[in-house]
Parts: structure tokens; sequence; C-alpha cells
């Protein structure tokens, strides 16, 4: 039994992606001036697709963007988005699989589709191609389907062959790809050029060399891309090729339809905390926990209602995710009721079980990951942030601050020995320090209009300036551990020495306060 394997080829497509990113922001790509997209290299700007304006300006894919410019100096360069480019062909990819049982992405530009025994679905093989060609035009994609037994075969019909080419008899296969170039074998550029200056411009060509001879000259080479003999083999079914099909993951979902609608939002909870059993044990089996959570609520009348929220570490506890919905439910109308719910969990980590120690003590109060998630929902991603230390000697730039779901990983050795205070100034303020001697210790100061007796003090702890950062004439800093007559503990220090080159009377700031 032959296969039908479909081979898409979308010629232009990352410009037609970006045209429809054009037609959907509500601008007309026609109106445009001549645009390429273009990656950067060591050499510069190299032009990846060039639209219909800008190939009638000279402008074609490979072509330096200088170069394009002595041709046509009006041109709009714009950087290629590669990645956004896989992840819309493999979207396209996955829907194709409407024709066939499986498919996979072919490259930067390319679609494979397995057909076999499905094309009379749809009347037909050339009936097959043209739906796909339609299909996909109507979404702004222009592309080109052929129809092989092999995937070589139909990789070099869908790009050189013509329009719809189907080859349904393997024993048909060479009299059709015999007027091909070499360049339909998917050879690189280096296996090309030597086949050209051989004098073996087509694939008829290459056929009529003894085989002996192709293996002599090319056995050295592993790659299939630059073996012409291994790609005869594939292309006509003499050597099987690998192919891995593309395979949707559906993410862990819990769904409820209900039998009389839901009129009060308050009855939510419940069905929320139904969802949230029926997740939990879907993530047990998968081993996974939740980051991203996605409620959908369905009404009566077909209105969507979307809440989500998300978490700072992996976790499937029913009762947190079902409670951190409650600070969301504000604003929902049920109307006429709600007659379907769903929770999504559209992102997923790996999450080992655990199992509890029998001789544990009870641990009070909240864990950090479940009370970093409902300040999180209650307040907003903008509003919370965790710090973490950074590698710096000076206290201001000694932490730094991260999104709440971020790692906070050590980078700098731990400083506890210092003791440092529990509140640190957002900048440190200065202060009128009396002191017996130019090196001695601080009597008393005053802050805010207030003045203060010192009683007990401490230190001092120095701080050099850091040289890779900061200027020549950068000071020094020594820190004291001060007590006044209240108790009150402060923490402050003198900015230079006298006579250290760097300027005049050393200045005093209080930069923390002690708890």
């Amino acid at each position: 039994m032959n296969r039908a394997i479909v081979s898409i080829w979308f010629p232009n497509f990352a410009i037609d992606r970006w045209s429809r990113s054009t037609a959907r922001q509500g601008n007309d790509a026609a109106a445009l001036p001549p645009v390429v997209l273009v990656t950067e290299t060591a050499h510069g700007p190299v032009i990846d697709a060039a639209n219909a304006l800008a190939q009638e300006g000279g402008a074609r894919a490979g072509m330096r963007l200088a170069d394009a410019r002595m041709l046509a100096p009006q041109l709009a360069a714009l950087p290629s988005d590669h990645e956004g480019n896989q992840r819309m062909l493999e979207k396209m990819a996955l829907a194709t699989q409407r024709w066939g049982p499986w498919s996979m992405v072919d490259g930067p530009d390319g679609i494979l589709l397995d057909a076999t025994n499905g094309a009379h679905l749809f009347d037909g093989e050339a009936a097959l191609l043209a739906q796909i060609e339609n299909r996909f035009a109507l979404q702004g994609f222009g592309c080109n389907a052929a129809l092989a037994p092999t995937t070589g075969g139909a990789w070099a019909l869908a790009r050189y062959g013509g329009p719809r080419r189907v080859v349904m008899d393997g024993s048909a296969l060479p009299a059709a790809l015999a007027p091909l170039p070499v360049s339909a074998l998917r050879l690189n550029a280096d296996a090309g050029l030597l086949l050209k200056r051989l004098g073996l411009k087509t694939i008829g060509d290459l056929m009529a060399v003894p085989r002996e001879s192709l293996v002599r000259r090319f056995r050295n080479r592993r790659s299939p891309a630059a073996n012409p003999l291994t790609r005869l083999d594939q292309v006509f079914g003499r050597t099987h090729e690998p192919l891995v099909p593309l395979i949707e993951e559906y993410p862990p979902t819990a769904e409820r339809r209900l039998l009389e609608p839901v009129l009060h939002v308050s009855l939510l909870a419940r069905i929320i905390g139904d969802l949230a059993d029926d997740l939990a044990r879907t993530l047990e089996a998968e081993r996974k926990g939740v980051r991203r959570l996605l409620l959908h609520l369905w009404r009566v009348d077909g209105d969507r209602i979307e809440r989500s929220v998300e978490l700072a570490s992996p976790s499937r506890d029913p009762q947190h995710l079902a409670r951190l919905f409650e600070e969301r439910m504000d604003g929902i109308e049920a109307g006429f009721g709600i007659d379907q719910a769903r929770l999504t969990a559209i992102w997923a980590e790996a999450l080992d079980r655990q199992q509890d120690q029998l001789d544990a003590a009870a641990v009070r109060g909240t864990a950090f990951p479940v009370l970093l998630d409902r300040l999180v929902t209650r307040l907003g991603r903008d509003r919370v942030s965790r710090l973490a230390p950074r590698e710096s000697h000076l206290p201001e730039r000694a932490q730094r601050r991260l999104p709440p779901d971020a790692d906070p990983a050590a980078v700098q050795y731990d400083l506890g020995f210092h003791q440092r205070p529990l509140k640190l100034l957002d900048r440190a303020e200065p202060i009128t320090v009396i002191y017996a001697t130019p090196e001695g210790l601080p009597r008393r100061f005053r802050w805010r209009g207030a003045l203060h007796d010192i009683a007990k003090v401490e230190g001092p702890e120095r701080i050099a300036p850091e040289w890779w950062r900061e200027r020549s004439t950068a000071r020094l800093r020594d820190y004291y551990r001060i007590e006044d007559e209240t108790g009150r503990r402060y923490w402050i220090y003198r900015h230079g020495l006298i006579g250290d080159g760097r300027g005049g009377v050393p200045d005093w700031y209080l930069h923390g306060l002690f708890a």
C-alpha cells in the first residue's frame, strides 16, 4: 500500500504573517512602503523575506540590507520574529490534522501531512490539495501543496513541480522528478555547488550516473543533506526516512455542566471548590503543580466570563486554589444564570509527591508561597515584589527587587554577623554629630530637628567604596550602631576621613533604624 504524504509549502510565510498582523491592527499592508524582514549577522543585517514592493525594487532573501538599499533606498527594515513564526507554523500544522491523522513542521516554511487512505473523504487527492490551499488562503497565507508516496517526493513536487502535483504510484515518481533541478533533493549549498560543477543539473542527470560512481564520490559524507545518493534513496522510498509527528498537549482541565443555572454568584464558591478538587487529582496523577489558572464561566445567554490567577510556586492544594478565586469574584454578573464552568491549568510545572511525617510537629501560620499568592491576588502582581541579594558592599545596593514568582537565589556571602538594621532608609539623611576627637566616637547628634544623646556606641564597620562603579574621589564609610538615652537604636555612618585627600570635613548620615 502506497502512502500519501502531503507537503505544504508557504513561499512567503514570514511576510504573509507580518501582513496578517498588520491587517489586524487596522493598517492596509498594500499602502505601506517596501518592507523587508532582516536578521542581524556578523556581517550586518541580512534579508530573510521581502514583500512584493520590495521585490520589485530588487530586494531578495539572502541579500545584505546594505546592498538592497543601494537598489531601493526607501526600504523599511523590520527584525524577523523567528520564534513567533515557528509557533505560528506549529499551530497551523496542528490545524492540518483535520485532513490526516498526523502532521509535523517541515523547516521554516513547510508542513508535512500524512493523508493515507483519507483523500476519498474530500472527493479525491486533487480536491484535498485544493481545499488545503483555499483554507490557508482565507487566512492570508499563500501556499502550494503536493502529494506523493514519499516525504522527499512530496517536498520536491511542492516546491519545484508546479501547482497541486499528485503522484500516487511510486513507480511513476522517477519520471515525475526527473526534470526537476537537483536542489529539489534537499541538498545543502556545498553539495548543490559540487553537482553543478560536475554538470549534473537535474535529478534525471543524477539518476543516469551509475550508483557505484556516486558511492565512491560521496562515501565520506554521512549527512543526508550532503550525500545525493542518500537523498535519492529517500525520495524513491528505498531508505526509510523517520518522521516525528506533532502531538498537541492539552492542559489539565476540570469542567462542570450544571443541570440548573446558578443565579447567585455566592454559589460559585462551591462549584469552584469542586473543580479545584478534580483538577488537583489530575495534577497529582501527572505529578505536576499549577502556576497559572484560568476560570471560564458561561452564562445562559452565551456570554463568557474569564478570571485568572497566578501562583508564585507550583501547587495542587485544592483549598488554596479555590481560595485564590474568592478575591476575583467581584464584578461577575450571573444574568439569567451560569450553566457551565471550567477550570484550566494553562501553566503547570513538575511537582513530585511529598509524604507527611507522622511525628512532625504542627506548623502554625501561613506558608510563604501561600501568603505570596494571596497578596498577588488581592493587591496585584505589580504591587508585590520580593528582595534578593546583589553583589555589592554598599547597603543601598546590596538588595534588588524581583517579581513575586522569581527565584531569589543568593549571589553573595551572608552578612549576618554585622547585625544590619531591620529598616533601611530609602536615602541616607544627613545629621549633625558632636564628638570628642576627629577620630573619636560620636556623643550627640541632631536628626529631623530633635537632639539625641548617645548612651552606647558599637563600631565602626568600615565599607570601602566600590572602585569599579564609583569615581576615584568616592570616600569610605564608617558605620556605627548607637543607642540614645531613651533606648532607641540607630545606624549612622561617617562619610570619609580627615586628611584622606578626597574632600573636606567628613559628613555624618543616618542610614537605618533597629527594631
